[in-house]
């Protein structure tokens, strides 16, 4: 299983925004209702991260009529070496 990160943009209209923080909650789904929010700070985005089979799997997590603006990104861990190949790998 990989894991991703799930990143929901949405309007800065405070009635919009405070309907989808609603749906959110209301959904059931317990990833949703602990998505971290950044309404707070002006960066009306909710994100959360956690382990599925496959992208496509992950965006169906999302409620449908906000997947069109969905961002699902596969989270890799790399260790010190990786990053050194990768910079020996660059440098040329």
């Amino acid at each position: 299983m990989a894991t991703y990160l799930i990143e929901i943009p949405h309007s800065e209209n405070t009635f919009e925004c405070k309907q989808v923080i609603k749906l959110f909650v209301e959904s059931g789904s317990h990833l949703l209702a602990n998505a971290h929010w950044g309404c707070k700070a002006g960066v009306h985005k909710s994100w959360f991260i956690n382990d599925f089979n496959s992208k496509e799997e992950a965006l169906q997590i999302v409620p449908p009529f906000l997947r069109h603006s969905a961002s699902v990104i596969e989270l890799t861990t790399f260790t010190k070496n990786d990053i050194q190949q990768f910079a020996e790998a660059n440098s040329h």
